[in-house]
């Protein structure tokens, strides 16, 4: 992982989200929205190294209730994966979620943008 870099540089387009680690991510659904956590754009990046998954993600607000269970299944998910030793997970409040972050197709469904 390039420590040098922000957390908002780090952040992985929605087009490039396409790896078997980002769809095991996303079949974690926000237990509110019912929405996958990739689509909802709660996962802003996702680093496999030496059997080291470093996953930085946020949540809708910072009192979000549901926010320990996300964090625990995005660890039990990532450990599905072959190879994996470890899943460090990193709650981050910079760059802020907003519903730009959201998959654009559910946007315009869930919130009329």
């Amino acid at each position: 992982m390039d420590q040098h870099k922000t957390v908002a540089e780090r952040v992985v387009p929605a087009s490039e989200r396409t790896g078997d680690e980002w769809h095991l991510l996303n079949t974690i659904e926000d237990p509110e929205i019912g929405i996958g956590i990739v689509d909802l754009g709660l996962i802003y990046n996702v680093e496999i190294e030496n059997g080291i998954v470093t996953v930085d993600m946020t949540f809708t607000s910072m009192g979000c209730p549901a926010g320990a269970e996300l964090v625990d299944q995005v660890k039990e998910v990532m450990m599905l994966m072959d190879d994996v030793k470890e899943v460090v997970v990193n709650v981050v409040w910079e760059p802020a979620w907003d519903t730009e972050r959201v998959e654009e197709g559910l946007r315009a469904m869930l919130f009329g943008l």
